[in-house]
């Protein structure tokens, strides 16, 4: 007979997400992740610094003239908007920056 008391993992009588899954158990195998962060530079005060996904936005238009990224100068807090390629948008969506889809009014 086992031990009414001991947790229940994934092989269990209660499967993966049964009632005898503890926190332990369903969180065994993650690791920490460290947070993303971003090289940038201000053009106006031509600070060079790191952000975090969260402090940048990306706006993807139908074109490369309307497609791009901004974030507040966190040295001088200046407004900046950079152009952004299709290799910028890849690594920024993919870092987890929120992104912005605009759509023309034609």
């Amino acid at each position: 007979m086992s031990d009414p008391l001991a947790p229940s993992g994934p092989s269990g009588p209660s499967g993966p997400s049964g009632p005898g899954m503890t926190a332990a158990v369903a969180f065994a195998g993650m690791r920490r992740v460290s947070p993303v962060v971003f090289k940038a530079g201000c053009p106006d005060c031509r600070g060079r610094f790191e952000l975090a996904a969260s402090a940048l936005r990306l706006a993807i238009g139908a074109t490369s003239r309307t497609t791009f990224y901004s974030f507040t100068c966190p040295e001088c807090g200046s407004a900046v908007r950079k152009p952004a390629g299709e290799r910028v948008v890849e690594l920024l969506t993919g870092g987890g920056v929120r992104t912005l889809r605009l759509h023309s009014t034609v």
